[in-house]
């Protein structure tokens, strides 16, 4: 049974920093590329980055390119999510996603709320 296991997530000051994390089971979490997303009260889930299956190349979106960085351990079958300069825009719930044979699986999401 695959399953995504968001944490970290929290309240923190504009300008501050958290980190992210997703704990992947049930399927092997190194031959996979993963992805995290956000979703902001009344507004679309939208892509903030993501990470090829070794963690050799990322790709951003350019709202966060610069502040935000993606990594993962495949040996802990964690991916991971560093946020600095944090804005009261980032305030979402962020999701980890996997695509595994034409189908997504999320977690169950993290808020990230940051106050002005």
């Amino acid at each position: 049974q695959v399953r995504l296991v968001e944490s970290g997530g929290g309240l923190v000051q504009a300008g501050g920093s958290l980190r992210l994390s997703c704990v992947g089971s049930g399927f092997r979490f190194s031959s996979y590329a993963m992805a995290w997303f956000r979703q902001a009260p009344g507004k679309a889930r939208e892509p903030v980055a993501k990470i090829t299956r070794n963690g050799d190349s990322a790709d951003y979106a350019d709202s966060v390119n610069g502040r935000f960085t993606i990594s993962r351990d495949n040996a802990k079958s964690t991916m991971y999510l560093q946020m600095n300069r944090l804005k009261p825009e980032d305030t979402a719930v962020y999701y980890c996603k996997i695509r595994l044979f034409d189908t997504d699986f999320w977690g169950q999401g993290t808020q990230v709320t940051v106050s002005s």
